[in-house]
Formats: C-alpha cells, sequence, structure tokens
C-alpha cells in the first residue's frame, strides 16, 4: 500500500503543481513563464501551429488590403451593376477575415472560450461567405440572361438573411448542448431540476459535423446556382459565373476531405489529438481559396467598364466631329461667318444709307456693283449731306492691301498722270470748262 501511495504521489505532482511541470518541460520555442495554453503557438517540435500561425496571419493582412482596395475602388466603378455587388462582396469579406482570425483559435488548445468560439462561429463564418455566394450567383443568373439584376440591398439582404438563419441555429444549438438538465437534488426534495452547465469541448465529433447541415446547404446551392449563369445570352457575366463555380468547386472538395478526417480518419489512426489541426487547416484552406479564386478575380474586374460603356467612350470623338459637320452643313447656306475687315460707321440720322458692303456674305459675287473714284470724280456732287450719301468706311491694315484697293490706286495715278501730261494750251478753254462760265450759260 505504501509502494501504491507513493507512485500516485509522483504521478500526481504535475497535475498539483502544474506551474512547476511547465517551468521545468516548456516545449522548445517557448518561455518558461507562457501558459500552456499557448504552446501550439510557438513550440518548434509540432510546427503545424507555427505554419498555421504564419499563414492565417497572412490571410488577415491580404484580406484586409483587398477591402480596403474594395472601399477605395467605389468612386470609380463606372458600370452600376457591379457597383450594386460591392456591398455583398465587402461582406464577404469580413466572413473570411473571421475564418483567418478562428485559426488561431483553433490552434490554442481548446478550453471553455476556445471551444465555444470554435463551435459558434465556425458555422456562422462558413455561413457568411456561402450566403454571399448564393446572392452573387442568384444576380448572375438574371445579368446574364437580361442584363439586369436586382438592386443592390436586395442581394445584400437576401445574404444577410441567410446567415441569419445559421445564427439562430448555432444559436439555440449552443444553448441547449451547453446547459442541460440535472438529476432530482434539493434538501426539499421539492422536485426542483438543477441546471448544469457542461464544457463545450465536451463533444462529439460527429454531432459538430452534423450542426453545420445548413451550411453544407448554402454550399451546395452557390454550386448548382453558378451553373445556369454559364449559359446566359450575356457572356460577359460569364466570367464571373465561372469564379463562383470554382470557388464553389474547391470548397466542396476541401469539406469532404476535413469531413471524412474529423469523423472517421483521426479515429482510425487513434490520434485524437489531429482534431484540432483539421479544423485549422480546413479554415486557413478554404479561406485562401475564397481570396484566390473569387476575391482576387472580381477586385480585378471591378473597375473594368461595360462594353456598351467602351463602345460610347470609342465613338464619342467621331460623334462630336460628325456634330460639328452637321452644325456646318446646316449653318452653310443661311450662316456666313461675319468679314470684320471692314467696320461701318453709320449715322445716327433716321435715313440710313445702304452700304455697297451690305450685302457681302463671305462669298464672292461678280455682280456687285462697287464704285471706284473715278466714278464718283465724273459724277460730281449732289444735294445733301455727304455722310449721308457715302457712308464712311474704314478697312483693317490687312484690307488696305487687297486687289481692289491696289487697282483704284492704280486708276488714280493714272488719271492724275494723264491730266498732268496734258495741260490747257489756253485760258479760254480751261474758262469754258469752268464750272463758273457754264452757270453763265
Amino acid at each position: 500500500m505504501a509502494t501504491h501511495k507513493a507512485l500516485l504521489m509522483c504521478l500526481g505532482l504535475p497535475v498539483f503543481f502544474p506551474g512547476a511541470w511547465a517551468q521545468n518541460h516548456a516545449p522548445p520555442g517557448c518561455g518558461p513563464d507562457l501558459d500552456p495554453l499557448y504552446y501550439n503557438l510557438c513550440d518548434r517540435s509540432g510546427a503545424w501551429g507555427i505554419v498555421l500561425e504564419a499563414v492565417a496571419g497572412a490571410g488577415v493582412i491580404t484580406t484586409f488590403v483587398l477591402t480596403i482596395i474594395l472601399v477605395a475602388s467605389l468612386p470609380f466603378v463606372q458600370d452600376t451593376k457591379k457597383r450594386s455587388i460591392l456591398g455583398t462582396q465587402v461582406f464577404f469579406l469580413l466572413g473570411t477575415l473571421g475564418l483567418f482570425c478562428l485559426v488561431f483559435a483553433c490552434v490554442v488548445k481548446p478550453d471553455f472560450s476556445t471551444c465555444a468560439s470554435r463551435r459558434f462561429l465556425f458555422g456562422v463564418l462558413f455561413a457568411i461567405c456561402f450566403s454571399c455566394l448564393v446572392a452573387h450567383v442568384f444576380a448572375l443568373n438574371f445579368l446574364a440572361r437580361k442584363n439586369h439584376g436586382p438592386r443592390g440591398w436586395v442581394i445584400f439582404t437576401v445574404a444577410l438573411l441567410l446567415t441569419l438563419v445559421e445564427v439562430i441555429i448555432n444559436t439555440e444549438w449552443l444553448i441547449i448542448t451547453l446547459v442541460r438538465g440535472g438529476g432530482q437534488v434539493g434538501p426539499l426534495g421539492n422536485g426542483s431540476a438543477d441546471w448544469t452547465v457542461t464544457s463545450p469541448c465536451a463533444i462529439a465529433n460527429m454531432d459538430f459535423v452534423m450542426a453545420l447541415i445548413y451550411v453544407m446547404l448554402l454550399l451546395l446551392a452557390a454550386f448548382l446556382g453558378a451553373w445556369p449563369a454559364l449559359c446566359g445570352r450575356f457572356k460577359r457575366w460569364r466570367k464571373h459565373g465561372v469564379f463562383a463555380l470554382l470557388t464553389t468547386a474547391l470548397s466542396i472538395a476541401i469539406w469532404v476531405v476535413w469531413i471524412v478526417m474529423y469523423t472517421y480518419g483521426n479515429k482510425q489512426r487513434h490520434s485524437p489529438t489531429w482534431d484540432d489541426p483539421t479544423l485549422a487547416i480546413a479554415l486557413a484552406a478554404n479561406a485562401w481559396t475564397f481570396i484566390l479564386f473569387y476575391v482576387i478575380p472580381e477586385v480585378s474586374q471591378v473597375t473594368k467598364p461595360s462594353p456598351e460603356q467602351s463602345y460610347q467612350g470609342d465613338m464619342y470623338p467621331t460623334r462630336g466631329v460628325g456634330y460639328e459637320t452637321i452644325l456646318k452643313e446646316q449653318t452653310g447656306q443661311s450662316m456666313f461667318v461675319e468679314n470684320k475687315a471692314f467696320s461701318m460707321d453709320e449715322p445716327t440720322s433716321a435715313k440710313r444709307p445702304v452700304s455697297p458692303y451690305s450685302g457681302y456674305n463671305g462669298q464672292l459675287l461678280t455682280s456687285v456693283y462697287q464704285p471706284t473714284e473715278m466714278a464718283l470724280m465724273h459724277k460730281g456732287p449732289t444735294e445733301g449731306a455727304y455722310d449721308v450719301i457715302l457712308p464712311r468706311a474704314t478697312a483693317n491694315s490687312q484690307v488696305m492691301g487687297s486687289a481692289n484697293s491696289t487697282l483704284r490706286a492704280e486708276d488714280m495715278y493714272i488719271v492724275q498722270s494723264h491730266q498732268v501730261a496734258t495741260p490747257p494750251k489756253d485760258g479760254k478753254i480751261s474758262q469754258d470748262q469752268s464750272p463758273k462760265n457754264k452757270t453763265r450759260w
């Protein structure tokens, strides 16, 4: 008996003194003062925790950057149909970010808080992602056939309602499994029930998987709904259907593998310690599938204009030239550019003369009579004010060098030279030609 007691005491020392055991037997890579709950995050002997921690950390950073890019690209989205999906896609990114964060809860050793978060958030976060895929596929089926889909708030509401169903299911399931009815106790024996709270980690693997049936139905609906979107008339929406189809197909493969491993493989290998790595690997693999095969392709397509807008952008310069051409053709027969070479100084009197240049419309007219200086000299003065008969005209420097003004100057020069060359022979002839003698006769 003494030997058995001594053996039990030796075996019980690590139980009664866990702090001393942790200080002496800390795994390599972890500090002696670290809580044993977080040994998987730094244990170099079991590298799966460190690897998954690095993969999840990179996923958190990538998802955060993609969310900022998607929100910042909102003012640059030219296609209103793609803009209506942005709210649902941001909601999808939030669910993906939660999956990466939940990886840390699966790497850390199980306790009350980590097990409760796994059981509740595992289904809810996957429900967010798959509900957004179902809502997007629902909109793509309209767009591929009619090129007109539901509004953005309708798509987001569909995703939100589908997610709320899983929230209600998980909440009810968590309350029922954690709070169980006890036996008949009590000092008075009055039949009052004593409710005891069990550990959230005390659940079978099969029960955990069965609680995710609704999430599996969402995944199956997204996969089946993506196929009709590939057969629509408008081919530009097919690539979005391909993104959703490829993402859901890979997700189905991941779910089949981890469910088989979680419910059957670990028991066959007699290694239940691989339950946590199985869940963590499933979370990280599926979250990176969402990022690589759905989020990044959608972000790369969100700012591209629709074919109608591209056609209008290409035709806009040609349409402008055509508009100017039509305007010129319409106004070419009745409207002409005003010739500002001459500016008329019209008198303020009631009788306004008709300028010889009033009929000038920018075209060469051969039938317009333009009196020269010689014609005015031979005509002589008439009654009336000079400014009423002959309006004054001012010419620009460019007109002074025109062909008409040069011709008139030459004519004047010829007349003057002719008069100088033939002077009057006697005063009689000049007297006869004077206007005074004419008035006497």
